[in-house]
């Protein structure tokens, strides 16, 4: 009799076991056209043992857009009834590995809108666990241009251009040896797009380079010596002497 007690005891823990939903703390990067996979995954509550989630319901979400629906999965297949239009045919979650605690989402043809925060929610009959999640859409803009725009009182006067940044992206000017030189810089909203150009006056004839950067990338352009230098010829009211 003291044996089917202590099976008693047990059987209910087994019923409702706890869990958790964990996923990656930092943002999650992706670019305008392509695929990316917001990973998530069930595991025991203190346990990196993985949960078996094919009879849990799987919600996504974005979470600063009031929870808009992202994808919904329940009973065993898709419930998209009331996905946010933007998403209609773009989401996916992967149900051959829900038995492995694999609750990940897949956005295809990725686009600017898409970035966000995305809450990731999964319940069982008797409890349930949520993780938040950041995707960030980057654009990388146009080479920069720099152009001289003129040559005054023995100064150039250089501009450096570049077009079409997600996010904002920073602008830095150095000269041949790698020195960085102090300049303003303007940042242009354009739709969900960044322009961005920054003047600088110089009175050395030298390369100089402009580089404009973005988290994980970065494009320069540059104008030689021998540009400014033909730049200097063509000016009438000076001359090299």
């Amino acid at each position: 009799m003291q044996y089917v007690w202590v099976i008693l005891l047990f059987l209910p823990s087994a019923l409702s076991r706890r869990f958790t939903v964990v996923g990656p703390e930092a943002p999650v990067f992706s670019v305008p056209g392509s695929d990316v996979v917001l990973s998530c995954s069930v595991r025991e509550e203190f346990s990196p043992n993985i949960m078996n989630a094919v009879d849990m319901n799987v919600t996504w979400s974005r979470s600063d857009l009031r929870d808009s629906l992202v994808h919904l999965y329940g009973n065993h297949k898709d419930l998209n009834t009331d996905q946010n239009p933007s998403y209609r045919g773009r989401t996916a979650v992967f149900k051959e590995q829900l038995k492995n605690g694999n609750v990940s989402l897949k956005i295809s043809n990725v686009r600017i809108t898409d970035e966000g925060e995305y809450r990731c929610k999964v319940e069982s009959k008797t409890w349930w666990s949520d993780k938040t999640i950041k995707l960030s859409v980057e654009v990388v803009g146009s080479e920069p241009v720099i152009t001289v725009e003129k040559y005054e009182s023995g100064k150039f006067s250089l501009l450096c251009e570049s077009k079409g940044w997600r996010p904002e992206p920073e602008l830095q000017w150095r000269n041949s040896k790698g020195v960085n030189l102090t300049a303003e810089t303007e940042t242009q909203p354009v739709a969900d797009l960044f322009n961005v150009k920054s003047r600088i006056t110089v009175e050395k004839i030298d390369s100089y380079f402009c580089s404009v950067t973005q988290r994980h990338h970065e494009k320069e352009g540059w104008i030689d010596a021998q540009t400014l230098h033909g730049e200097l010829l063509h000016t009438p009211t000076h001359s090299l002497t």
